[in-house]
Parts: C-alpha cells; sequence; structure tokens
C-alpha cells in the first residue's frame, strides 16, 4: 500500500509543476488584457492630481512598463527564491500578509469541513432511510433550495436571523471591537455563524449523493441477505450498506475543495473574517496583483492537496483499487 500511494504521490507533483507554471502564465496573460491600471487603482483619488511623470515613475518601479515575459521570468524568479513580492494595497510583504490569515482560513475551513462532512452522512443517511418520508422531503428540499441559493444571501439571512433579531451571535470579526486580545472562547463565538454558513452551503450535494447511493446500495444482494439473517434495520443500514455507499462519497468530497474555497471567499467578506479569502477580494479590488497571484497559486495547491488527500483516502478505504493497480 506504501508503494502505491507513494507513485501516486509522486504522479500528482510531477503533474502539480506544469500546472502551477500554466496557471502562472495565465495570471499574468489576464494582468496585462485587463483594463484596470493598478498605479490608478493604488493613487485612488490622487491619480486626478498626480502628475504623469510619477505615475510612470510608479510603472517603473513596479516593473510594468517592462515587456510582459520579462515580468514573468522576473516573477517567477523571485518565487523560486522564496520572494512574493510586496503587497501593493496593505504596504506590507505577501508572505507576511499571507501567514498572518492563512491560520484564520484553516480554522474555519477545518470546522466547516467536519460540521459538513457529518451532517451529510447523517441527513443523507436518514432521507434514504425514510425514503418518500416527510422527513426525506423536508431534507431533500432544502438540499435543492439551498444549491440554488447564492452563499452570500444565506450569509446575510443568517446574520438577520442570529445576530439582528434575536441577538445570539456576533454578526462578524474576530473578536468584539472592544476587545484589546484575542480570546478563544471569544473567537469561538465569532465563528459559528461563518463555519455554520460555509458548511450548510456546500453540504446540498453531498447529503443528496449520501442519499442516492445508499438507497442504490439498500438494494444489493449483500444488504437484504443481511436483512433475512435477522439483523435490526439500523444495523442493515449502518455497518452493511453506508460503508459500501461511502466510497465514492470520498472523491466527491474531495471534489468540493474548490467550491470550498470559492465559498470561503464570500463567506469571509461577507463576516469580516481575516483570512487569506477575504484578502483575495481586496486584492481584485486593488488591482493588488502580487498578493492576488501568490493568493491563486496558494487556492491551486489546495485544489490538488484536497484531490490527492481523497485519492489516497480512497485508496486505503478500498483494497481492490489496489489490487486491481488503479492507483
Amino acid at each position: 500500500m506504501t508503494r502505491a500511494l507513494g507513485r501516486m504521490a509522486a504522479w500528482r507533483l510531477a503533474f502539480t509543476a506544469p500546472l502551477l507554471l500554466v496557471v502562472t502564465l495565465g495570471m499574468f496573460v489576464l494582468a496585462k488584457a485587463s483594463p484596470f491600471d493598478p498605479v490608478r487603482q493604488y493613487l485612488g483619488d490622487r491619480a486626478l492630481t498626480t502628475s504623469p511623470e510619477i505615475a510612470r515613475q510608479i510603472r517603473a518601479n513596479w516593473g510594468l512598463d517592462r515587456p510582459l515575459a520579462e515580468q514573468y521570468l522576473t516573477w517567477l524568479g523571485n518565487l523560486l527564491r522564496g520572494d512574493l513580492g510586496e503587497s501593493r494595497s496593505m504596504h506590507r510583504p505577501v508572505a507576511e500578509v499571507i501567514g498572518e490569515r492563512l491560520g484564520w482560513t484553516l480554522l474555519a475551513a477545518g470546522c466547516a469541513m467536519v460540521v459538513m462532512l457529518a451532517a451529510s452522512l447523517v441527513l443523507g443517511s436518514l432521507a434514504a432511510w425514510r425514503r418518500d418520508s416527510w422527513a426525506d422531503r423536508l431534507i431533500s428540499g432544502t438540499a435543492y433550495a439551498n444549491e440554488a441559493a447564492p452563499v452570500f444571501w444565506t450569509a446575510l439571512i443568517v446574520i438577520w436571523i442570529f445576530a439582528v433579531r434575536l441577538r445570539w451571535l456576533p454578526p462578524g470579526g474576530l473578536t468584539d471591537a472592544a476587545s484589546g486580545t484575542v480570546e478563544p472562547a471569544d473567537v469561538l463565538r465569532h465563528m459559528i455563524l461563518p463555519v455554520a454558513v460555509l458548511a450548510f452551503s456546500q453540504s446540498s450535494w453531498l447529503v443528496l449523493f449520501v442519499r442516492e447511493s445508499l438507497i442504490t446500495t439498500l438494494r444489493e444482494d449483500f444488504v437484504i441477505g443481511a436483512r433475512a439473517r435477522g439483523l435490526r434495520e439500523r444495523t442493515v443500514v449502518v455497518r452493511h450498506a453506508l460503508r459500501s455507499a461511502l466510497l465514492p462519497f470520498i472523491t466527491l468530497l474531495g471534489a468540493r475543495i474548490p467550491e470550498l474555497v470559492t465559498g470561503a471567499i464570500l463567506v469571509e467578506t461577507v463576516f469580516s473574517w481575516p483570512g487569506v479569502a477575504s484578502a483575495s477580494v481586496q486584492a481584485a479590488l486593488a488591482a493588488d496583483f502580487p498578493l492576488l497571484a501568490a493568493l491563486t497559486l496558494l487556492a491551486t495547491l489546495a485544489v490538488v492537496a484536497g484531490n490527492l488527500l481523497a485519492d489516497t483516502a480512497y485508496v486505503i478505504a478500498d483494497p481492490r483499487v489496489r489490487v486491481l493497480g488503479v492507483s
């Protein structure tokens, strides 16, 4: 098994290098074709009074007056040396900005992943077990409605209910405005709403997939045989049918990583959560290319790592994959 996992990881790493090159080159091409002028975005209202000579000097200092190929090779060389550049909107090194914010994003996204996984398994199994009942209709209907609802709309509704009307939880931020320190209990209160919204917004297809997969598995011969041996229905569902139905679910969970990243961008922005996802919105609005390029690379690596983890879990969970040499 270790050798199979090693081969798979090596193949993925070999594939990641050219993928990142294509992504970075595409970023530079899109930045060059963009109608937004980073110098004008940087100056803001001062662009109306700043002389053209000063604007040209800023452009030269940033290297924007050089050919695209030269800009790309310079940036790539700095990246290989560990230099991500300077954030033009935050006036700080990009590595420092990401290092300060990455932990908060991993905390929120990790908790949301755990909640999403647990809720999807429980609700999807319940819907399949009670097929065509009122519980099944409620769970399936909510999943379809949630899939059609934009995540920022869900976030705003949740803020209005739990923060504005009921005043049970804070509407956003990492801590209270009057707090001078970051206390774990305060952070926990502030992360309940963003984690719940992120998990809820990304769980719809997982719930529906578990439901359909479990319904199909419940018709299999080994499940019918388990029932014929007199096992309790709960034992048949949990220990026999659900274990077989979950193998494709592992792969689907890894495929949801890109949508989890996208959802995190909107959720962090609405709830003012100080993560790297919300920083990407600020970088895009300010045409802060060094920060936006680094965050795009980070998101690409997150997608590749998520799919690698999903495939690794699949290989561990299903011995037939190793026997057939698929890995």
